[in-house]
């Protein structure tokens, strides 16, 4: 990090963070609030910036609560959930959220930001050698897809809804 700027990796995750958050969030019905979500990876064993999604958005329906109970909110501007998860092929085998370990290990590479609804917001996938098939990234979202749908149920639950 150069002195009082972020690097450019942390500003493509924070980039990632808010066009992940922004497209389930209706911008206009916002009005003149703004809502900062700060995200502090404390240990980072891989996954940091689809966690730091997946949490951003408990952070952001918690304060559009409090700020529909104090009146500055009208209406939620919150149309669904928003949760990532990552998903990668090490020897040959579909794992879904890797670790570290795994990442580094992984000879396909993906992170996959959903709605609560299956709709895709981002998919970011890389072959860290040989090509993969047209298969291979249907399976690895078809099982990122199962992973977000159990993380907007931890969503939906911490949120008490």
């Amino acid at each position: 990090m150069q002195q009082g700027r972020p690097s450019g990796r942390t500003q493509e995750i924070q980039r990632l963070i808010g066009r992940s958050l922004r497209a389930v969030t209706d911008l206009a019905a916002m009005g003149e609030c703004t809502i900062w979500i700060d995200c502090d990876v404390l240990q980072a064993d891989g996954g940091t910036r689809t966690a730091s999604i997946t949490a951003g958005y408990i952070a952001l329906a918690s304060a559009v609560r409090t700020l529909m109970e104090r009146g500055a909110l009208k209406a939620n501007p919150l149309r669904e959930e928003v949760a990532a998860v990552s998903a990668g092929l090490v020897e040959g085998e579909s794992l879904l959220d890797l670790c570290y370990s795994e990442d580094s290990r992984a000879a396909v590479d993906f992170n996959v930001v959903m709605t609560g609804s299956g709709s895709l917001v981002e998919v970011q996938g890389t072959a860290e050698g040989d090509p993969f098939s047209r298969d291979e990234l249907d399976r690895l979202v078809d099982l990122a897809s199962s992973g977000i749908e159990r993380l907007v149920a931890a969503q939906r639950t911490a949120l008490g809804g």
